[in-house]
């Protein structure tokens, strides 16, 4: 999970923010079992404000942040707490009974498993994104086009559990079509890790651990130069679909509904798109 806290006007309420995480992540890494009563009246003590839990996926870190800062503006007593981590292990803590107020996946398969369970209400379609090549700055593979993906002799990628590996397979699948049948299978061979979630793929591209991997391209837009970037043609490209429900568990649905109808604003909208994504109204690609 990204922690830093960037010089900015919200950056207190972050740190305030991060507290609160801290606090939960106790309960969550614990069992996932909410606190006893004695010890929710003493976590209530430290803040009279309303607090709403957030599970989101790891590539939402930057703008959900940014999101958060822009919500408790608007919502007066409202502190907001971020939990980031793949979206397969945000839906496990929540099947466990994490205390989450809104879930945000980075594809529908994790929201799809917890509305049968009737562990969500239903989704909403709130963003969009696309799939991108990244490698070391100096690029050592020479990998110019997706065709050149098989060049790259230490390969990362997203686990085939994780939203990000279930997108990378399902493009290898488009791009072997285009590039031969052999492509997967050359691809497949230098790939050298699978990672929980985009961001340890991404670090370890920018830190040289790997020739190659593939993100999201608003990952690799928050790295800037730390990483080079290879565009995927749309013809082989993977629409990621971002769905954001509330648990049935949450003890603060109007609230957490509150949340998800301001994702979903203007302002929110505005946010999301500064950050890479695409909006929620798009039509949504057959991506897994």
């Amino acid at each position: 999970m990204n922690t830093a806290l960037p010089n900015s006007s919200g950056a207190a309420s972050r740190l305030a923010r991060f507290a609160r995480l801290t606090l939960v992540s106790l309960v969550i890494l614990g069992g996932c079992e909410r606190p006893q009563p004695g010890e929710e009246a003493e976590l209530a003590a430290q803040s009279s404000n309303e607090e709403l839990m957030i599970f989101a996926a790891s590539s939402l870190t930057e703008a959900f942040h940014e999101i958060a800062d822009a919500f408790e503006k608007e919502q007066s007593g409202v502190d907001v707490t971020l939990h980031f981590a793949g979206s397969q292990a945000l839906r496990t803590q929540i099947e466990n009974g994490a205390p989450a107020d809104v879930f945000a996946s980075a594809n529908s398969k994790h929201m799809s498993a917890l509305l049968a369970k009737d562990l969500v209400g239903a989704p909403a379609l709130f963003a969009h994104n696309r799939l991108v090549i990244v490698t070391p700055p100096d690029n050592p593979a020479g990998i110019a086009s997706a065709e050149d993906l098989p060049k790259a002799e230490r390969l990362v990628v997203g686990a085939d559990e994780v939203p990000v590996g279930m997108y990378t397979q399902a493009f290898l699948t488009r791009a072997a079509k285009s590039f031969g049948g052999d492509y997967r299978e050359k691809v497949e061979r230098d790939i050298v890790s699978r990672e929980a979630n985009v961001r340890l793929v991404l670090t370890k591209v920018s830190m040289g651990e790997a020739d190659a991997g593939v993100v999201y391209r608003t990952d690799a837009l928050q790295r800037g130069e730390q990483v080079h970037t290879v565009e995927i043609p749309d013809a082989l490209n993977i629409r990621a679909d971002y769905p954001v429900a509330v648990p049935t568990q949450s003890p603060r649905p109007a609230l957490a509904q509150r949340w998800i109808d301001f994702v979903l604003s203007e302002q929110g909208q505005t946010i999301l798109a500064k950050q890479g994504f695409g909006g929620a109204t798009q039509a949504p690609d057959k991506a897994p």
